[in-house]
C-alpha cells in the first residue's frame, strides 16, 4: 500500500512509519522539518502540513491511506487538528483514500457508564487543552460524510515518548471504555501501538469507527 503519514517525525508517527515499512508498504512521510528522515526503502519524504488543503489533495492523489499522527492543541499559527478535518475529509473523498488518526485516550470512558477520562476529578489540567482538543477531533470525524472512511486509535493512558515501552508484539483492543491490566495500569508501548495501527490498516476491522489499544 502506499501511506502518506502527517507527522512521520514524531512519537507515534515515526514508529507507525518503521513498522509500514517493515511489511513492506510504501510511506510517504510528511512534516513540517523532514530532516529527521532518512529517504530510501519504501521512504520518500514530503514538507508540509495538514492546512495546506491544496497540498494534502495533491500528495494524497493514489495513496491507499491518509495517516494523521499530529498534536490535536493549536500550534503556532494557532490552527489545530480539529481545523484541518473537513480537508482531510474532501481530499479522502476525491482521492478514495481511508483516514488514519492517531488519537488521544482521554476520550475513553473509565467504565461502560462511567464519564470519559477526561471528565474525571483526577485529569490532570496540564494535558486537558491537547485531550480536549483530540476529543473534538473524534466527535468531527463522526460527522464527516458517510462516504468517507476512517480510523481512529486511541492508545493507552500511558502513552508517549516518556514511557516508549518494549515491543512484544501483543495488544488488547477496545471500542469505548478505557483497558486497563490487573494491576489497574493503561499502558501501551510505542511500537505495540504502531501494531495494531497498521493492523488496522491491513486488515481493517474498525470502519468509520473509534477504537482503544492496550496491554
Amino acid at each position: 500500500m502506499r501511506l502518506v503519514l502527517f507527522g512521520a517525525t514524531g512519537f507515534a508517527g515515526s514508529r507507525i512509519a518503521k513498522e509500514a515499512l517493515s511489511r513492506g508498504h510504501e510511506v510517504v512521510g510528511v512534516a513540517r522539518d523532514v530532516s529527521p528522515l532518512t529517504e530510501g526503502e519504501g521512504l520518500s519524504a514530503r514538507a508540509g502540513t495538514i492546512h495546506d488543503e491544496a497540498f494534502v489533495l495533491e500528495v494524497t492523489r493514489g495513496a491507499d491511506a491518509l495517516l494523521i499522527a499530529t498534536p490535536g492543541r493549536p500550534q503556532e499559527d494557532g490552527r489545530k487538528l480539529l481545523d484541518a478535518v473537513p480537508a482531510l475529509a474532501a481530499a479522502a473523498r476525491a482521492n478514495g483514500v481511508r483516514i488514519g488518526i492517531v488519537g488521544g485516550a482521554a476520550s475513553l470512558k473509565v467504565s461502560a457508564d462511567g464519564p470519559r477520562l477526561l471528565d474525571t476529578p483526577e485529569f490532570p489540567e496540564a494535558y486537558k487543552v491537547e485531550a480536549g482538543s483530540h476529543a473534538e477531533v473524534l466527535d468531527a470525524l463522526r460527522e464527516v460524510p458517510e462516504d468517507v472512511d476512517w480510523f481512529y486509535v486511541s492508545p493507552a493512558a500511558v502513552f508517549g515518548a516518556h514511557a516508549p515501552g518494549e515491543r512484544t508484539g501483543k495488544y488488547r483492543t477496545t471500542d469505548e471504555v478505557l483497558l486497563t491490566d490487573t494491576m489497574g495500569d493503561s499502558a501501551i508501548g510505542g511500537e505495540d501501538y504502531a501494531i495494531a495501527f497498521v493492523d488496522e490498516i491491513e486488515a481493517p476491522a474498525h470502519r468509520r469507527a473509534r477504537f482503544g489499544v492496550a496491554y
